[in-house]
């Protein structure tokens, strides 16, 4: 294979961090394989995360947002106030047109979905590189304008769902789609008083006082993220 330094001669350094052992191992592998970027250390929580951008020192951050413990949502966070001048793609499962928004807000310089060919990935870390941001087709042609991003602005302003944190933000929506607490304990592996703590903080940020408008909004919202 044909190597493509960079114009200072020197591969770009990219910090993997995905909860997915499998992900990371392929994710480096691509990488490593591309003659472009070399992968200069590898997290699977927020806290790792932290500890190897002090460690690696690299040029770009490749995010999952689904992370155990602390979000990768709320770790983009700390990253734009500790971390500003590395960039961060965020590659992740979730459907853009709903979480594509609030990563953007959040800090970072591009989202891709996972379920992209391995092209799209690295042209979106190289424009990432440039300083530029990374859209894809569909954000592009006003797709995230729809259904999700729609219940979160309200004529140019923020509304309340904006205000919740990433892992409120994953709660909300299993409310919507009909799990209970115990489901949605066990999809987000973590335990029923957690989720009862997030449905009280939520409650307070929604101004909704009982747990049955808290579902009833979920609900509604959860009808407008379906909408084409």
């Amino acid at each position: 294979m044909t190597t493509r330094r960079t114009p200072s001669g020197r591969l770009k350094r990219v910090l993997v961090v995905d909860d997915h052992p499998m992900m990371r191992y392929g994710l480096k592998r691509f990488l490593d394989d591309s003659g472009d970027f070399v992968v200069c250390g590898e997290a699977g929580d927020a806290t790792g995360a932290l500890s190897e951008i002090e460690r690696a020192s690299p040029d770009l951050i490749l995010l999952d947002i689904s992370l155990r413990g602390r979000s990768g949502l709320d770790l983009l966070k700390d990253l734009r106030a500790r971390f500003s001048d590395i960039p961060v793609l965020v590659h992740s499962m979730h459907d853009e047109t709903v979480f594509a928004e609030r990563v953007f807000r959040a800090g970072a310089r591009g989202y891709l979905m996972k379920q992209e060919a391995g092209d799209h990935l690295a042209t979106a870390l190289r424009t990432v590189l440039r300083g530029e941001v990374y859209l894809s087709d569909k954000i592009k042609s006003g797709g995230a304008t729809s259904g999700a991003a729609r219940s979160i602005r309200a004529n140019g302003k923020q509304t309340p769902i904006a205000s919740l944190t990433h892992r409120e933000f994953e709660v909300f929506r299993l409310i919507g789609r009909g799990f209970s607490g115990k489901e949605i304990a066990g999809q987000l592996h973590l335990s029923q008083k957690t989720i009862d703590a997030h449905r009280e903080h939520m409650k307070a940020k929604l101004r909704v006082h009982s747990s049955t408008e808290l579902n009833l909004l979920a609900v509604r919202w959860a009808a407008c993220e379906q909408e084409p």
